[in-house]
């Protein structure tokens, strides 16, 4: 018994010095009959007399390996009516799953059993979801990471504590290794089952397992404690990280409508790592898939938005994700399609046109002779013409190739395209800006950027037409 005893001392102190637990708390434990899920409910069920816990245990039995899976399912009936625990078990049919959905079994299965997990601690009131992942998990899972490719971050390993919605997942015994859980359990003389399927070979997490970790150990005798040791140094280190890349985020970095835009001049100045973290920090807030967040397109998305002196630019990232660099803006956007071509007429004496294909509002003040001008609101813009000296019907429509202007001051006249060029308009902005053009088919204005030398007011002008463009992008 005294091991016993010494392995719960260690897992209590665990337990408080990582507040992975707190008192009174309400507690689902995943439990699925073998020595490791067994130790960690009685691990629990014998603090938690001292601790005020209140734990159910949680059984899945996913309907793979037939009586032998049934039989584990009342072996863990058996142990929580024994222990006075609350008990709550769900048979899944994952052949049948498989055959209809498609995709990874063992994913898909981690998907079904969490979900069942977390539906358990929402019925129950539980706080926290403990997990019996140990140090012996944690090492397989750094050295698989190893050798499929993974940063930094991927050498974490699995982490200690994770929220997910409002349920914490925590792993009391992510520091302790297999061959102790082991002896506990003998020590107690607690029964426990073992899952035939974990001497299966086909699948990678038993192949590193059985047969990698063995042969490796034999050039470093303490190979999982090392790689118990790199996951813990990279978990701190990766925290630190993005602690800072969170703090750039909110300084930095503005969000609306979907685009993340930055300073090109603030981002070539980052270090690289923080450069990294920060562009796979907007993905996975615009994706919400980390799948979206390998190397090799992060590194394309940072090499162009660290170019200083590169020109305006457009990346497609993705089928749905944009990089688009404006002089020193640079954006990260799902794709938007231009607005479909547009053209309303506007009669005399008309007031107000919304334009629904890129959601801007124009309105349309007629103020005769020393009469005062409406003031004009936040954010809008406005230009003055000569009501009488132009011709009807006003035409304001979408820009089309080749459009020409005559801006007022200039001799002669200029594309359109130049003008927006000149006034450095962005370029995600230009197709939503609407050119007006009188009866003749003339432009008289581009809203926020020139207005053309016709219909100009004049002291002896009877009846003034002031256009105001509303929108919900900066045109001043």
């Amino acid at each position: 018994m005294e091991a016993g005893w010494a392995l719960r001392t260690k897992v209590e102190r665990f337990i408080s010095e990582q507040s992975l637990l707190t008192e009174g708390d309400s507690v689902v434990i995943a439990v699925s009959g073998g020595p490791d899920s067994v130790a960690l409910l009685h691990l629990l069920f014998a603090l938690s007399g001292s601790w005020g816990w209140t734990l159910t245990a949680a059984h899945v039995d996913h309907g793979y390996r037939g009586e032998e899976s049934a039989e584990e399912a009342e072996f863990v009936r058996s142990l929580a009516a024994e222990w006075g625990v609350g008990f709550r078990m769900v048979k899944l049919d994952m052949p049948a799953y498989l055959a209809h959905y498609g995709g990874n079994s063992q994913a898909a299965a981690r998907n079904l059993r969490y979900d069942f997990l977390h539906r358990v601690a929402e019925e129950t009131g539980a706080q926290r979801i403990a997990l019996a992942h140990h140090a012996d998990d944690q090492a397989e899972t750094v050295l698989m990471r190893l050798l499929r490719g993974t940063g930094p971050s991927g050498l974490a390993g699995i982490p200690l504590r994770r929220m997910e919605g409002k349920t914490e997942l925590v792993r009391p015994l992510l520091r302790i290794y297999k061959t102790d859980l082991i002896a506990y359990c003998r020590d107690v003389g607690l029964p426990y089952r073992t899952d035939s399927s974990n001497l299966e070979t086909k699948y990678f997490r038993n192949q590193l397992r059985l047969d990698v970790l063995p042969y490796l150990s034999t050039y470093q005798d303490r190979l999982p404690e090392s790689l118990n040791r790199l996951a813990e140094m990279a978990a701190a280190e990766d925290d630190l990280l993005t602690e800072q890349t969170r703090e750039l985020f909110e300084a930095h970095v503005t969000a609306a409508d979907g685009i993340f835009s930055w300073s090109a001049g603030w981002f070539a100045a980052l270090h690289v790592a923080l450069q990294r973290r920060l562009i796979k920090l907007i993905l996975r807030y615009l994706a919400q898939d980390t799948e979206c967040a390998d190397y090799q397109r992060i590194e394309r998305i940072r090499s162009a938005a660290a170019r200083v002196q590169a020109a305006n630019l457009r990346i497609s990232v993705d089928s749905a994700l944009m990089l688009s660099r404006e002089y020193d803006r640079v954006m990260l956007h799902t794709m938007v399609l231009p607005p479909a071509p547009y053209a309303y007429e506007v009669a005399v004496g008309q007031t107000e046109l919304s334009i629904a294909e890129t959601g801007v509002l124009m309105k349309f003040h007629w103020v005769h002779r020393g009469d005062a001008v409406p003031p004009c609101p936040e954010g809008a813009v406005r230009a003055e013409f000569d009501g009488l000296d132009m011709s009807w019907p006003l035409l304001i429509r979408s820009r089309q190739p080749g459009d020409r202007m005559a801006p007022y001051g200039l001799n002669g006249s200029k594309k359109v395209k130049d003008m927006f060029i000149d006034a450095k308009v962005p370029a995600r902005i230009r197709e939503r800006i609407p050119v007006v053009a009188d009866g003749s088919g003339r432009i008289l204005w581009l809203p926020g950027v020139r207005r053309s030398s016709l219909a100009m007011v004049r002291e002896e002008s009877e009846r003034r037409l002031v256009m105001e463009l509303q929108a919900d992008f900066n045109l001043q």
